[in-house]
Formats: structure tokens, C-alpha cells, sequence
């Protein structure tokens, strides 16, 4: 029985990929890097490889990029308004560093959305209008981030009783447990 909810949000998270206006698409990534506050953004899922890595896109830049350095812990998460669910992803952070799957991956972004990964200056600098923003030409900051799940909680709000179920990663093998909601 458990199980069903496993692959529940397995199935539901890859939609997540392969269906453009799956809920589960854009997710609120957490970091934390020195200070004692999470710092939350919404990111785009991008990849999930057949063992649930979850990948997203970003300029190596970015604030997140530097909180990972310094602490590579994250947590996702994800709502389904439709079907009730969320689920909340605390994994490890890996930046990927293969220079043939970042430059195979950028070769397949469209030109329009590759304008990301070009600013002259990195995200979250300031700037006096946004119709300004200098682009450059020959040079990208394009990067990948692999999330690899650790545990993952699973929480369905239905009537007449709501369903809260923790899944651990241990020995590669995915482990539930059912949890008060």
C-alpha cells in the first residue's frame, strides 16, 4: 500500500518535466548558506533521471550557487493544487561540473531563454532600469544543479482523512513510514 504513494509522486514529479503546465514544473528550491535563514526561490524543473535526481538550471552566479558551496543541503517543494498534494524534497546539491553535458545541454536551450545565462552582470546586481540589461555576446554563466533526494514527505489532503507518509533514502532503496498529517 505504501508503495502506491511512492510511485504516486514519482510519476508526478517526471510530469513535472514532460507536461508544461504540470504544477510541479516551477518549485520553490530552498538554500542556506552561512546565515541562520532559508532563502527561497522558484526554479524550473528541468530533469529527473530515472533514480529521481532532480535537475535545474541556473547562472553559476546566482546567490544559490554560493549558499550550495557553503552548505550543499536543499529542500524543494511542490504543490499540486489539484490533486491536494505537496510534497516536500530535502536532497544534496551536486553542481554539475562535466563540461560535455553542460555544453550538450546549451546547445538544445532556445536562443530566447539562453538570455539567463548572459547578463554582463550576475543576477540580483543592482540596476536603474530594466530595459537596460547588457547581454554578452561569446560567454555564458550557464549551470546545472543535480539534487539528489534524501527523504521525501508526502502529504495528501482528502476527506476523511488526510494521508502524510516520510520516505528515507537508505542503501539506495526507498523506505515509507506513515506520519500524522
Amino acid at each position: 500500500m505504501i508503495d502506491s504513494f511512492f510511485e504516486e509522486l514519482n510519476n508526478e514529479i517526471k510530469k513535472g518535466v514532460t507536461e508544461k503546465e504540470h504544477p510541479f514544473r516551477f518549485i520553490t528550491m530552498a538554500t542556506v548558506g552561512n546565515e541562520p535563514v532559508a532563502r527561497l526561490r522558484t526554479v524550473v524543473l528541468r530533469e529527473v533521471s530515472k533514480e529521481l535526481i532532480l535537475s535545474v538550471y541556473t547562472d553559476n552566479r546566482t546567490e544559490k550557487i554560493q549558499h550550495i558551496k557553503m552548505n550543499n543541503l536543499v529542500s524543494f517543494l511542490l504543490y499540486h493544487p489539484e490533486k491536494m498534494l505537496q510534497l516536500k524534497v530535502e536532497g544534496i546539491a551536486n553542481i554539475v561540473t562535466d563540461t560535455k553535458r553542460l555544453t550538450a545541454t546549451w546547445n538544445n536551450i532556445q536562443p530566447n531563454s539562453r538570455k539567463d545565462y548572459i547578463t554582463d552582470n550576475s543576477p540580483g546586481s543592482f540596476i536603474k532600469n530594466p530595459e537596460h540589461v547588457e547581454y554578452l555576446e561569446d560567454q555564458n554563466y550557464f549551470t546545472i544543479l543535480d539534487i539528489t533526494p534524501t527523504k521525501i514527505e508526502y502529504l495528501k489532503l482528502q476527506r476523511p482523512n488526510h494521508i502524510r507518509v516520510l520516505f528515507v533514502k537508505t542503501n539506495n532503496k526507498w523506505n515509507g513510514e506513515f506520519l500524522v498529517p
